[in-house]
């Protein structure tokens, strides 16, 4: 589960991309009854998602050229602009590059050296997420990508992570980061995609877990809403039980029912 989002290189926030708010919002709303809150006119369609009034995500429209659906995960900085400039020195790609968001805070989005999107903010008046790895909320990341040490890499030097390699057998290794100082604790995980993958036209990207009291359960009403399923449900040792899926445009992402839960 998540480590602190306060520690520097830590997940703080998450958005969605989507080009139908209204209809992200009912399955969303439907799947974890989450409520939308615009964040008012100015913010050209963006507002919160929130569980018993407190934010756990947030949705938008698409606003980038090209782009298609899909969940951005932030990580905590304390200087957007340092953070940019270590991106371009590791062999990042800067996406849109530090910028106020009213009086909240200021962000910054990158594409990894393997392909994958992802953004930073430094909080101001917004500090983060209200309500992570309970259920409903978010409690895992997971960066699948065509190459897994240039990633460790990367982000071990960009935002400090520490990890930790297990092999899961066949030549596969995954990686368990976390910010430094989080006292081992990891937030997410890094894993390489295989040939089978790459052939079938799989990509670096990053995606959230959010929890669940019933992952199976949670399938179900996942398939019901729209859903399109990729990996249907299953048990982690020492994780807990787990699914994946595209949501009606396309965004990955997956549920879990945490083992210590």
């Amino acid at each position: 589960m998540l480590t602190s989002t306060q520690l520097p290189g830590g997940l703080n926030w998450l958005d969605l991309g989507t080009p139908d708010v209204a209809a992200a919002v009912a399955f969303y709303g439907g799947l974890f009854g989450w409520e939308f809150a615009s964040a008012g006119p100015e913010a050209g369609g963006y507002g919160f998602l929130r569980k018993d009034g407190r934010t756990v995500a947030a949705v938008g429209p698409l606003t980038e050229e090209g782009a298609s659906s899909a969940w951005t995960v932030y990580f905590r900085t304390t200087d957007a602009d340092a953070t940019t400039r270590a991106v371009e020195a590791a062999g990042g790609v800067v996406r849109f590059p530090p910028a106020e968001v009213f009086t909240a805070g200021r962000m910054a989005g990158f594409t990894d050296p393997t392909g994958a999107e992802f953004a930073v903010w430094e909080p101001r008046d917004t500090d983060g997420l209200d309500l992570v790895n309970e259920p409903g909320s978010v409690s895992w990341v997971e960066l699948y990508t065509t190459d897994g040490a240039a990633a460790r890499t990367f982000y071990g030097g960009v935002l400090g992570w520490e990890g930790t390699d297990r092999s899961m057998g066949g030549g596969l290794v995954y990686s368990t980061v976390g910010p430094a100082g989080g006292g081992g604790a990891p937030h997410g995980g890094i894993l390489q995609l295989q040939q089978v993958h790459l052939d079938a036209g799989s990509t670096s990207e990053w995606h959230p877990y959010f929890e669940v009291e019933d992952c199976d359960a949670a399938l179900l009403r996942a398939q019901e809403l729209g859903a399109t399923v990729i990996i249907p449900a299953m048990d982690a040792g020492g994780v807990g039980r787990l699914a994946m899926f595209l949501d009606p445009f396309g965004a990955p992402f997956a549920v879990l029912r945490s083992a210590d839960r």
